[in-house]
């Protein structure tokens, strides 16, 4: 007999009373508002019932233990309603959510952090709701600091910390207190670069002992490069749960097709010219092949196409301009004398601006990160090694000349 998931909802529902906060918090705030609670209900009631919403709706799914899940959709879709259900922030309306084990959340800046405790205190206040022992977080204490960087501050009140500072402080208690299961919500957007490529390699290491790990962005580089399998939501109900490139090609999808017909531009797919996606000979020309619909006319515009590699690293990039048609549908066509780049897997990334570009004023009418993937499969040229081979895939000639004249002697030092 299999396992427990580590994860179950079942017939998972969320509903919120339009213009009422969602309650939670300390106990103290628990009583107050049970104290003013009759009086708010019937003021409720001479005004008439207020307008409800569901951010959930009969939301089922299983998770493993060890699976690394994405979670995707729209603006509210109930993504984070689910993570708050998950971490016992709220409680829903009805269904079930079961989870086993020990959960280590970061939803939202400072999460878990009481303002006039300092980092240290803090640090051990999550450790002790965790069920940690004092000496196991000693243990894991100097990795927590070191991984915030907040050494020379860690004696502070964490309400003189900067939303910076409060973000990765919590993530690093949140990733390095061995919680069996780790939630983490679209807060990483909020740090610079070299944290965010910190935080998703630390999400990786988290995945690969064997924890689980639930992860909401709207970063989709993200959710490949980390995720097995993703669940999307829409409107508040599971529109789709499986493999992680199948569920973000029928996402962006269904993004691209109700955008196209909101009256916007979209971008409608893409192919090197011959209908493929895969490439075999990067040695010599590349054409790469855009259809778009362009429901405005196109003045002065700019088209960009960037190539990533799989940590969203720019490879390479080119910009078109000044670019001019009127609305209809368009194929835009770029011409690559060679891609010479080491095989694997890459993304194209493109960007159609009217009336200029992003630095002269411009008005961006569609951003996309192209599905499906450019595959690379031309055979390495260069190093056989990976490891040495670098981003590059270019053949080297070596020759050997006969020495004309004998190496001077060697100088003795003394």
């Amino acid at each position: 007999m299999g396992s427990l998931p580590a994860i179950s909802a079942r017939g998972l529902g969320k509903q919120y009373r339009l213009g009422e906060r969602e309650p939670y918090g300390t106990l103290r705030d628990t009583l107050v508002r049970a104290v003013r609670a009759p009086a708010r209900w019937r003021r409720a009631d001479r005004s008439g019932a207020a307008p409800t919403v569901w951010a959930l709706d009969d939301v089922s799914f299983d998770i493993g233990e060890g699976d690394v899940v994405g979670i995707i959709g729209r603006n509210g879709s109930g993504k984070s309603t689910l993570l708050r259900i998950l971490s016992r922030i709220t409680e829903p309306t009805r269904g079930t959510a079961t989870v086993r084990g020990r959960v280590g959340s970061l939803l939202e800046v400072g999460t878990g952090f009481h303002p006039e405790l300092t980092g240290r205190e803090n640090v051990f206040v999550n450790g002790a709701m965790l069920g940690m022992r004092r000496h196991e977080i000693l243990r894991r204490f100097d990795d927590i600091v070191g991984f915030a960087g907040v050494d020379r501050f860690i004696d502070t009140p964490v309400k003189r910390y900067s939303s910076g500072m409060q973000m990765r402080l919590a993530f690093a208690v949140a990733a390095h207190l061995e919680p069996h299961i780790l939630l983490v919500d679209e807060v990483l957007a909020v740090g610079d670069a070299e944290f965010q490529r910190r935080c998703l390699g630390k999400m990786h290491d988290v995945s690969r002992e064997g924890r689980t790990v639930l992860l909401v962005s709207h970063q989709m580089g993200q959710i490949r490069r980390l995720c097995r399998s993703v669940l999307w939501l829409d409107g508040g109900r599971l529109r789709a749960a499986g493999p992680t490139g199948e569920t973000i090609h029928e996402y962006e999808a269904a993004t691209l097709a109700r955008d196209l017909a909101a009256g916007g531009s979209a971008f409608l797919g893409w192919d090197l010219g011959d209908g493929e996606h895969r490439l075999v000979d990067t040695t010599g020309p590349v054409r790469v092949r855009v259809h778009l619909a362009a429901h405005v006319a196109v003045t002065n515009g700019h088209f960009g196409l960037g190539l990533l590699g799989v940590d969203d690293e720019v490879i390479g990039g080119w910009a078109f301009e000044p670019l001019s048609f009127p609305a209809g549908t368009r194929s835009l066509t770029v011409e690559l004398p060679s891609l010479p780049i080491r095989p694997g897997v890459y993304r194209w990334s493109m960007a159609l601006f009217d009336g200029g570009n992003n630095l002269s004023g411009g008005r961006l009418l569609e951003k996309w990160t192209a599905v499906p993937d450019l595959a690379l499969e031309a055979r390495p040229l260069g190093h056989p090694q990976d490891a040495w081979a670098g981003i590059l895939n270019l053949r080297g000639a070596l020759t050997i000349d006969r020495q004309s004249q004998a190496l001077p002697s060697a100088v003795e030092v003394r």
